[in-house]
């Protein structure tokens, strides 16, 4: 598994610019593409209205729209940039549709998507913000989650010690193999399971595996005390850990939403970077 081009997703956030910079710096790092998406969707037509207001209305949806991604393109440039110091290969995407659609779209032709989380105190993301469950659900491929706020900011993203969430499932099975560019060059991996006996099944086949990849790795199986996910999290606090590697949505998401789950817990609160895969 290799990255030969990085999806990210692009908004006017206040984040979006540290977003950039830090997918920026990933693609230097594993000599990817990186590529900048946005998109805006352009109101429907209200043909409860007079049919000559719609013809003077419409034009003006579609120039908000096309400035608000001409910025976006400028932020994108601007922040790639200044993410090192020599010029990192990009390409630009944009679209009058949904942000989320997209995104979706143009991940088929990527290795990994990079997405912001929204804060609870945060502002709503506007016109061109795609939030991560949605991606995680149709993109078909690996998605970098990022906090709202990186700590400390500009830190970027090494993955020098990195949590590996285990339960034998496809998704977290995927995930460990899109995970690989990050855990050959790691100083420490943990392979953590959650939660009674079953659940640890395959853990040290995994932590074989990484080993036979260059990673220097050790087990764990954690006792649930509050949730899985809370457990998952409070462990990766503890190792120091840079990067949460996950499978995502093994429940339906519906019954995440009802009832929670560990993807749903780490889209909430996880202050470190997940690398997740449905």
């Amino acid at each position: 598994m290799a990255y030969a081009n990085i999806l990210v997703s692009v908004d006017l956030g206040g984040t979006a610019a540290e977003r950039v910079r830090l997918a920026a710096g990933l693609a230097r790092r594993f000599e990817a593409t990186l590529t900048g998406a946005a998109a805006c969707q352009v109101p429907a037509p209200d043909y409860v209205r007079d049919i000559g207001e719609i013809d003077d209305e419409d034009p003006k949806f579609e120039e908000k729209a096309r400035a608000m991604l001409e910025r976006a393109c400028a932020l994108f440039e601007r922040s790639a940039d200044t993410a090192g110091d020599h010029p990192v290969r990009r390409a630009w995407r944009e679209a009058l549709t949904g942000p989320i659609t997209h995104l979706v779209e143009q991940a088929r032709a990527a290795d990994l998507v990079v997405v912001g989380r929204r804060g609870s105190d945060d502002p709503p993301r506007g016109a061109l913000g795609a939030p991560p469950g949605p991606v995680l659900m149709e993109a078909a491929r690996p998605v970098l989650v990022l906090p709202p706020r990186m700590e400390p900011a500009g830190s970027g993203l090494r993955g020098a010690r990195i949590v590996v969430g285990w339960k034998d499932s496809r998704e977290a099975r995927r995930a460990v193999s899109a995970a690989l560019p990050f855990i050959r060059e790691a100083d420490q991996v943990f392979v953590a399971s959650t939660g009674e006996g079953a659940r640890y099944e395959g853990a040290e086949d995994v932590a074989d595996h990484l080993a036979r990849h260059g990673a220097a790795v050790t087990t764990h199986l954690l006792r649930t005390v509050v949730s899985d996910g809370d457990e998952l999290l409070r462990f990766a606090l503890k190792q120091e850990a840079d990067l949460i590697v996950m499978g995502a949505y093994g429940h339906a998401r519906l019954r995440e939403w009802l009832f929670g789950g560990v993807t749903y817990e780490m889209l909430q609160r996880s202050p470190i970077p997940c690398l997740m895969c449905h």
